[in-house]
């Protein structure tokens, strides 16, 4: 049972004696990430078991009163306001969940930040890099935890790669190279909508999707030294939901080749024009001592080819790994191995791994990325903008 008072669950069972802390979440924002974070609050106290902390689902936000109220009934938040502003003045709100539209961060975090809340913010988390150095001034200076909505570093096929490159079973990393593609506004009748106005976006694919293997890129690989990039918009007008003809101004391609610190060269390329890719985020690693892709849309397998250990010459090749055994990463709060989990548990892990920054004073970083790493990561997709419009490589600078 709990307390409001006090904040605090009792948590009994053969793995959990004692209490768990309450946190009170307030959302802005009800559609799609509306939905994964809000399935993921309500999910992680009895599968991340012992939970970090019970979620208490406080308020959510959003400008049209009817559907904020609807979100509000369906998801089980107890209050709804149609002014962010409300909300950050509820006491009862300690960590605040920025799921708005790209020019929707940079205020609301801020104003988060200065009322002593911690956050989890939806990326890219600005529409340029000068936004997210002055979010993550902020955070600093309140002394708030932050993070950002990066989900696939939380995928465990994702994580393993991660620590195989720490236990330096890979060596020498000679290649990463990226791809995400999609397919969802290649049709030429397809609405104009905020993604595709600069203004309200900051960029196209570059900060919808790019950003995602960028960061991608710095977990695994390092920090990028420079890029030479090339962008394309390949319906330059479109028509609003009024019918109104309004121009596209972001991109919607981009390829780019990057050079590593460490001594890596890479590509990473992105698109919304890609008929029959639905939600292809591929990455590939070559290194000294093998190989190994990735593929989103096989969430829980890894194809990993090891130089030396192939057992017979006639048969060397990539093998798949499932990577659903108890050892690996979160699988012990899942099920039994071969019994699969898919994109929405991302947003599982990644609120426990915040939550627990939060209530155990646990570092958000490595694993989790804060927002200097998202600055970082609008810096990198600043210098791909200014590369592909000068035709020329940019050496990244943060």
């Amino acid at each position: 049972m709990s307390d409001p008072k006090v904040g605090f669950v009792t948590m009994a069972g053969p793995k959990a004696e004692g209490t768990a802390p309450t946190v009170g979440v307030g959302m802005l924002g009800y559609a799609f990430m509306g939905k994964a974070h809000s399935n993921a609050l309500k999910k992680l106290p009895y599968m991340m078991y012992p939970p970090p902390a019970i979620p208490r689902l406080v308020a959510i936000a959003g400008r049209n009163q009817d559907a904020v109220q609807e979100a509000a009934r369906r998801y089980g938040y107890e209050k709804a306001y149609t002014d962010w502003r409300q909300m950050m003045d509820d006491p009862d709100v300690q960590v605040f969940v920025n799921n708005g539209p790209n020019n929707v961060h940079l205020e609301p975090n801020v104003a988060a930040a200065k009322a002593g809340k911690h956050i989890m913010s939806e990326k890219p988390l600005g529409r340029t890099a000068a936004e997210c150095k002055e979010m993550w001034d902020a955070v600093v200076k309140a002394g708030v935890k932050h993070q950002v909505a990066f989900n696939y570093r939380f995928v465990p096929a994702v994580r393993l790669v991660r620590q195989l490159i720490e236990q330096g079973k890979l060596g020498r990393i000679y290649h990463f190279r990226a791809t995400y593609l999609q397919e969802w506004i290649a049709d030429p009748d397809f609405p104009m909508v905020w993604r595709l106005d600069q203004s309200v976006a900051g960029s196209g694919t570059i900060g919808d999707l790019g950003s995602h293997i960028i960061d991608l890129a710095r977990y695994l690989v390092g920090e990028p030294k420079s890029v030479m990039a090339r962008t394309e918009t390949f319906i330059p007008e479109r028509k609003n939901a009024e019918g109104k003809v309004e121009k596209v101004t972001v991109d919607d391609a981009f390829q780019a080749i990057i050079e590593y610190e460490g001594g890596a060269v890479g590509t990473l390329e992105a698109s919304r024009f890609c008929p029959g890719r639905k939600n292809f985020n591929t990455f590939e690693i070559n290194a000294e001592h093998g190989s190994i892709r990735f593929n989103l849309e096989a969430i829980n397998e890894l194809e990993v080819f090891w130089k030396h250990g192939a057992v017979d010459k006639d048969t060397m090749g990539f093998t798949k790994v499932l990577v659903s055994e108890s050892y690996h990463p979160w699988w012990g709060n899942w099920w039994p191995q071969g019994h699969f989990i898919g994109w929405e548990h991302t947003f599982v892990h990644e609120w426990d791994h915040f939550l627990r920054a939060v209530v155990k004073g646990d570092p958000v970083t490595p694993h989790g990325p804060d927002f200097e790493d998202g600055y970082k990561n609008a810096v990198i997709c600043d210098a791909i903008v200014a590369s592909a419009q000068s035709r020329r490589q940019v050496d990244i600078k943060y």
